[in-house]
């Protein structure tokens, strides 16, 4: 009984990465991101996978909802590691590309890369996409600790995250990966984990 209350205690904190990162640097990456002064995060696209539970409208609601989020954490991630001297670009407030990005009707008018480096007169974009999902309930998870011995998903995240040059016209950065976290993770614990690992892929 004690081991299984361990178990369940670590099964708490525990983050896996189901696979390696697939990573894509154009040869030209490093001084292409070099030459940038100021960049921007674009409100990433998030789906989220369906629950019978939650109706298209609340389901839509909730998918703006953790777009905000998601990329607050990722400008917080990046403002971090400029305060540690490892980011030299000025990173635009996300309150400010946010309010550009609507003022020419986006998302509502899609817009291509080269118009939002237009629209928010930045030298880099980064874009984004998440895919959230939960395999399992969380009482499902906490009954396959205590029968089997193991742990199970509760909480998915597929990710896929892009650097665009401004000057070029082109990707330079490419990063996508697979997140899984069990009890007690959430969608925002698991983009931390995201941050924690791309940031130290980017050729910033």
């Amino acid at each position: 009984m004690k081991s299984g209350k361990q178990l369940l205690f670590f099964s708490f904190f525990l983050l896996l990465f189901f696979s390696c990162a697939k990573v894509y640097h154009s040869p030209d990456a490093k001084t292409l991101a070099g030459k940038q002064k100021i960049i921007a995060i674009i409100p990433p696209a998030v789906s989220i996978a369906a629950n019978k539970k939650i109706d298209a409208e609340s389901m839509k609601e909730q998918q703006k909802t953790e777009s905000i989020n998601f990329q607050s954490e990722m400008y917080s991630w990046l403002l971090r590691r400029k305060m540690q001297g490892r980011i030299f670009q000025e990173i635009q407030d996300v309150v400010t590309t946010n309010a550009k990005l609507n003022a020419a009707g986006y998302p509502e008018v899609p817009l291509t890369s080269d118009e939002m480096c237009k629209v928010l007169g930045v030298d880099g974009i980064i874009t984004s996409n998440f895919g959230l999902s939960k395999p399992i309930s969380e009482g499902v998870a906490v009954a396959a600790v205590f029968l089997v011995g193991a742990w199970a998903p509760t909480n998915e995240v597929n990710v896929t995250l892009s650097i665009n040059d401004c000057s070029k016209s082109k990707m330079i950065w490419n990063y996508s990966h697979k997140y899984s976290g069990s009890l007690g993770s959430s969608p925002a614990r698991l983009v931390d984990g995201l941050m924690r690992d791309a940031s130290k892929k980017m050729p910033y």
